[in-house]
């Protein structure tokens, strides 16, 4: 099978595909219209909520391009702003900058995840 390659490096098949289907899956929540959601299963904290969906991104990311890890998560920080940017440009959603900045630690966590378990793996 041939995979696609992306900046010079090849992304890593399964969490490649993952990442990009989280990612999608992110977007399309955070711009569909609240009326149109499914009940929440859990009532959590909306910057919880944030926070969580960035690091599993986040992680997703580094293992999807671990030789592009900084890119990945760069481009997950203006992802986050990007949405918050769309969401105030939109009739039903609102933007909000501690969102934005619930992202921006969901990204940090996901990534220190990712780190942590890349040097085990490595030393293990």
């Amino acid at each position: 099978m041939s995979r696609t390659r992306v900046g010079g490096h090849r992304p890593v098949g399964l969490p490649a595909l993952l990442f990009w289907s989280a990612l999608a899956a992110v977007v399309l929540l955070s711009l569909t219209p609240v009326a149109h959601l499914p009940p929440q299963a859990f009532d959590v904290w909306d910057k919880a909520q944030h926070a969580f969906g960035f690091a599993v991104l986040a992680f997703l990311g580094g293992a999807a391009y671990p030789a592009r890890l900084s890119r990945a998560w760069v481009g997950l920080l203006l992802l986050g702003a990007a949405i918050e940017l769309a969401q105030s440009a939109t009739g039903w959603r609102q933007g909000d900058v501690l969102d934005g900045l619930a992202d921006a630690v969901g990204v940090s966590a996901g990534a220190l995840g990712w780190l942590s378990v890349r040097r085990c793996l490595k030393t293990g």
